[in-house]
């Protein structure tokens, strides 16, 4: 009897082990399988995929995705994880208290998902054959040929645009004939250049078989090689006047090209600078001299115009072209991974895309985002698509808040705006994206009162917890890098171990604005906030400021202070 109690006890010793291996067994095997399907998916995407086709997603998962199927017009189980899916919900869609969701989950949603890597930024979209690329008679312009484009050599350096979703061959040339460029050429299916002189390497046609994003069985160009084609220049936009300056002690040092002639006029200048593609036009007296902001011209200090108007040529008139200034646009990921894992932290509205576009052209390389923004990918934020904890980028976008978001973080640049302009930032971009602005109808619907008491807390919440959490910080304010743009984006520099040149600093500084301002009608002397809602944000105002002091910091500046 005791034999047998004793074998079957064995017995079952050994089928709770093998229970156990059989269930350690069948999961492994299961995420291998699910790992190994979605490999699949990812590798057939760039050359199988349209970039706006849906990509399936199991039922059990759709609703972790980057969007809630509910938003999306198509009530199917799939997630959009193409640029469409970052599009705004529709109006009525925010008129429901359900939008109103905290703060973390609406994170959440936006969070960045492994599976929406569905372009590849190293490999361009290719077809079988060249022959069925077009450069056809339908497009405005006239198809030079295919050109050889090797960045530290590039001859079209007028102007630099990106779309990396629907760029099309008629899209470039407009965009270079509207700045009066004689030459639009595409690369890498997605990105166009604008200059007045032809690249002088010229390559096989076949070498130019990337795929315009936007335009089916047209090319783009490829990798290092540029599908050329003359426009027609449309008239000069008007010339932005930068202000007086002193002159520099020897013009011709300074400036790399100048213009003698009598009867000079503005417009002679600029339109000779812009031919010569300088940003600048430089009129001292009656000579026109063209160039960019440098050392020894950094046009920091102004003068009365008055002075400008004598002869002597001691001062001079400077003025903006219409061409870009394209010394810092060359972008990059880091060759290895990045030691530190640093953080560009703020709050909603604070600035932080714009931050973004000042580090990126300041040291060369992208930057990373903890979530998924398809407007701004489609803007050339490379760094959008490459996942947040690949190192590749020189740091990661994030408005996340708590102790463990923080401490997955070496080091942070805290950026810090005004709570009021905060808050409306971040309520047009709901309303109307990135660029726009929200309606009378929305500012006195219910929503923005709403809005107010939950984000409001949010802002302070936000500062608080990194100051708690955060292991080394630098605390960056939104209008002192407006208005000290240089001093404050070298700090920033450094602090992310990089070194610039100080010419590529006041590159970054003459293209401070990017793409990035809103557009639209902007309402003068508009106060959305009421009494109530300005006494509960000067609490948050008050208690912020006293912890930076506690830590050391800075206190917010004056204009933050209750009104």
């Amino acid at each position: 009897m005791a034999r047998t109690f004793f074998r079957l006890e064995k017995f079952l010793r050994r089928t709770q082990f093998l229970l156990f291996f059989l269930t350690a067994a069948y999961l492994m095997a299961g995420s291998l399988l699910l790992l190994q399907r979605s490999r699949l998916v990812i590798q057939q995407g760039p050359r199988g995929t349209a970039a706006n086709q849906a990509l399936p997603v199991p039922e059990r998962m759709a609703g972790v995705g980057i969007m809630d199927p509910q938003m999306l017009q198509n009530p199917s189980p799939r997630l959009l994880v193409g640029m469409d899916a970052m599009q705004e919900p529709a109006l009525d869609q925010w008129h429901s208290p359900r939008w109103l969701v905290s703060r973390n989950s609406e994170l959440r949603q936006l969070r960045r998902r492994w599976f929406h890597r569905f372009i590849s930024d190293q490999e361009p979209v290719q077809t079988a054959g060249w022959k069925a690329m077009k450069h056809t008679t339908e497009h405005k312009g006239t198809y030079v040929g295919c050109f050889s484009d090797e960045e530290r050599e590039r001859t079209l350096k007028g102007a630099v645009f990106y779309d990396l979703r629907k760029m099309t061959v008629s899209h470039c040339q407009e965009a270079c004939a509207e700045r009066a460029y004689s030459y639009a050429g595409l690369a890498y299916g997605a990105e166009c250049y604008c200059g007045n002189t032809l690249p002088a390497t010229s390559s096989k046609p076949e070498e130019c078989n990337s795929e315009c994003r936007g335009e089916k069985g047209s090319a783009c160009g490829g990798i290092n090689r540029l599908s050329v084609y003359r426009v027609g220049a449309r008239p000069r936009r008007s010339v932005i006047y930068r202000g007086c300056f002193r002159a520099p002690e020897n013009l011709t040092d300074t400036f790399p090209a100048s213009l003698i002639q009598p009867n000079l006029t503005v417009e002679m200048c600029s339109e000779f600078c812009s031919k010569k593609e300088f940003p600048l036009a430089v009129i001292p007296g009656q000579e026109c001299y063209c160039g960019f902001p440098t050392r020894r011209f950094p046009l920091h200090k102004g003068a009365d115009r008055q002075l400008c108007s004598g002869t002597q040529g001691r001062y001079c008139l400077v003025y903006q072209t219409p061409v870009q200034d394209t010394r810092c646009t060359d972008r990059k990921f880091l060759t290895t991974k990045s030691k530190g894992f640093v953080a560009l932290s703020s709050f909603p509205g604070a600035g932080n895309t714009w931050a973004r576009h000042l580090i990126e052209h300041a040291t060369g390389y992208y930057t990373g985002s903890y979530y998924f923004d398809g407007a701004l990918y489609n803007k050339g934020f490379k760094g959008e698509k490459d996942h947040w904890r690949s190192r590749r980028t020189i740091c990661v976008k994030t408005h996340e808040s708590g102790k463990t978001e923080i401490e997955m973080f070496d080091s942070a640049i805290l950026l810090i705006r005004n709570p009021f302009k905060s808050l409306m930032a971040e309520f047009n971009r709901k309303y109307a994206g990135h660029l726009g602005y929200a309606t009378d109808r929305n500012w006195k619907s219910k929503e923005w009162p709403e809005f107010v008491k939950s984000y409001a807390s949010w802002w302070a919440s936000h500062v608080l917890d990194w100051l708690k959490y955060g292991k080394r910080l630098l605390i960056i304010h939104y209008e002192d890098l407006k208005q000290n743009l240089v001093p404050r984006l070298r700090e920033m520099v450094e602090f992310l171990n990089m070194t610039v040149t100080e010419d590529r600093l006041l590159c970054v500084e003459n293209n401070r604005d990017g793409n990035f301002k809103r557009s639209g009608a902007k309402q003068k002397d508009f106060e959305p906030f009421t009494q109530e809602m300005k006494d509960l944000i000067n609490r948050y105002i008050l208690t912020v400021d006293e912890a930076l002091r506690g830590r050391n910091f800075t206190g917010l500046p004056r204009e933050y202070v209750p009104r």
